[in-house]
Formats: C-alpha cells, sequence, structure tokens
C-alpha cells in the first residue's frame, strides 16, 4: 500500500516509516521543511509539504494514499488544549478526504482515555470522553468520522521511549538537571505505563494493515512502572539526591507539569497483544534510562 504518514520525520513517525517501507509499503510522508525532505528522500520515502495549521495541506496528502497514519501533533504543552483542538479538525480533514471508501485512517491518542476511572489500568474497549484530559479531541473526532462511516481506528500512547527520549520522563530529566534533585511526589507509587518506540512503530503497521474500524489498540509494553523506580534511575544517572515532595510542593517544583507528575496512569495491552499478535521485544524504559546519554539528553528540549 501507498501509506500517508503525519509527522514522518518525528520521534515516532520517522519509525513508523522506516517499519512500513522494511514490511514492503510505500510511503508519502508529510514535513513542512527542507530538511525533513531531505531526510525523508534519504529513507526511501516520497515528500508532501503540509502543516497542521493548515488542515486542507494535510487532507491532500491522505487523498492521495491507501492509507494513512498520523503520528504528528503539537507538543507545545503551554497551548495544549488549543493543539488538541487544532488536532481535531486535522483528523476531520483527513477524515473527509477519505469518505466513501475503505482507506484506513489510523490516528493518535493516549492511554488516559481508556481510564476506568476505578483505579483499573486503562483499557482498550474504554473510551472516556469524560475525562479531563483535552486529548480527546482526537478520539471524538475519530467517533464522529466513525459513525459516519470512516475506517478509523486509534492508536493510544503511553511514555515512548528510548535511550534519547522517554515521553514525560524526558521532562523529569530537564527538571531534575535544572534544580539538581530528583523528585518524586508522596511515596512515589504513580505509574505510567510505557513502550519502547521499535515496538510502538510495529504496532501502528499492525493496525493499519488489519483495518478494523473502531478498534483502539494500547501501544503499551510495560503497564506500569513507579515514578520512584524511574527516578532512583534518573538521580543516579545526573549523579543528583532522589527525594520525596508533597502535593503542595510538586507546583513550586515542577510548574506546569505538577499535575502531570502526579498522575498514576497504568495501562493494559492484553487486547491489543492478543488481537493483532503484537509482542513487545524492546528494552524496558528502565534499561534504557540505565544506557541514556544525560548531559545531552538534559541540555535539549523534551519536546520540540
Amino acid at each position: 500500500m501507498r501509506i500517508f504518514v503525519t509527522g514522518a520525520t518525528g520521534f515516532i513517525g520517522s519509525r513508523v516509516v522506516q517499519e512500513l517501507l522494511g514490511a514492503g509499503h510505500q510511503v508519502l510522508g508529510m514535513t513542512r521543511s527542507d530538511a525533513g525532505a531531505a531526510a525523508l528522500l534519504k529513507a526511501g520515502a516520497e515528500v508532501h509539504r503540509g502543516t497542521l495549521e493548515d488542515p486542507a495541506s494535510v487532507a491532500a496528502g491522505a487523498a492521495q494514499a491507501d492509507g494513512v497514519i498520523h503520528t504528528a501533533f503539537d507538543h507545545n504543552f503551554a497551548n495544549f488544549a488549543a493543539n488538541c483542538e487544532k488536532d481535531r479538525q486535522v483528523i476531520r480533514a483527513m477524515g473527509a478526504a477519505l469518505a466513501g471508501s475503505r482507506r484506513p485512517l489510523l490516528i493518535t491518542s493516549g492511554t488516559g482515555l481508556g481510564d476506568p476511572g476505578n483505579g483499573e489500568p486503562a483499557r482498550e474497549d474504554i473510551a472516556n470522553f469524560a475525562h479531563p484530559n483535552p486529548r480527546k479531541a482526537s478520539e471524538e473526532a475519530a467517533q464522529e468520522l466513525l459513525d459516519a462511516g470512516v475506517s478509523v481506528s486509534v492508536v493510544r500512547l503511553p511514555q515512548v521511549h528510548d535511550t534519547v527520549k522517554q515521553g514525560f520522563v524526558s521532562i523529569l530529566v530537564q527538571v531534575a538537571s535544572e534544580k539538581r534533585v530528583c523528585a518524586y511526589i508522596g511515596e512515589g507509587r504513580n505509574r505510567w505505563p510505557a513502550g519502547h518506540v521499535l515496538d510502538v512503530a510495529h504496532l501502528y503497521r499492525l493496525a493499519l494493515e488489519r483495518n478494523e474500524a473502531g478498534a483502539r489498540y494500547h501501544a503499551v509494553g510495560e503497564e506500569g512502572i513507579a515514578i520512584r523506580d524511574i527516578a532512583q534511575v534518573v538521580g543516579a544517572g545526573l549523579q543528583v539526591p532522589v527525594i520525596s515532595i508533597s502535593a503542595e510542593q510538586a507546583m513550586e517544583h515542577y510548574g506546569w507539569f505538577a499535575g502531570f507528575a502526579g498522575m498514576d496512569l497504568a495501562a493494559t495491552s492484553d487486547w491489543t497483544r492478543k488481537t493483532l499478535g503484537w509482542t513487545p521485544t524492546g528494552p524496558t524504559m528502565i534499561e534504557d534510562l540505565k544506557h541514556m546519554d544525560y548531559a545531552a539528553a538534559a541540555s535539549k528540549p523534551a519536546y520540540p
């Protein structure tokens, strides 16, 4: 198939491109820059110019493809709610371009949307549109398209990692480097799910090829890692003390990230594994954290 990939030069999207090409698919990758275009051509993909700020440009790429994988997202958390609404409009535009066909549209969300609200891990069979996370806009848009007959499905992401980036954990590393102390809240028992970036890329391909309208997949290799355990490894890597802080101290220490730092976000991928035959094989989050270059990680933004 000829697959249109948004975010094709990003942390996850670039691996999705490699995964698709390796499986014999053609890739039309979206980028806004000359450097991105050069990287796509070098990888063996075609280039489509587009930006999230121009949904019509994204839809034009979708119209040229046999299927779409949407990994692009604006990770400027100062404008998180607005960026989630921007994603809603982009998904709607791509869905309109695919209307009347069985061509698959695979979008991206977060595992928090599968939260049952009772303390149990998030599941694939739950779509919690009452969840306070603004990222629900992406899945709301997907549901609209599904109701209109578009073959849309969802990959929900945990903290996606390698030895360079680790999702929200990258922010913990930056804060710990700046404050010269690595902190967790309370007893640090709250958990974050994780998935190695290559396992995640493989899941995107399997989900696209399955083309099951309405399916939600969890790219979760580890159901939940205690923040205290993460902090201990980060502290050792940065050679800084590891301490507990109160919930009241969290805002001063973490700033805008305080609300995320205390969340318990465990998620299961049992249904995903059984349905797709997906078996994660990459390193664990802790293994990647033990082998990362902390000086380099602390010097670059966690999210561009």
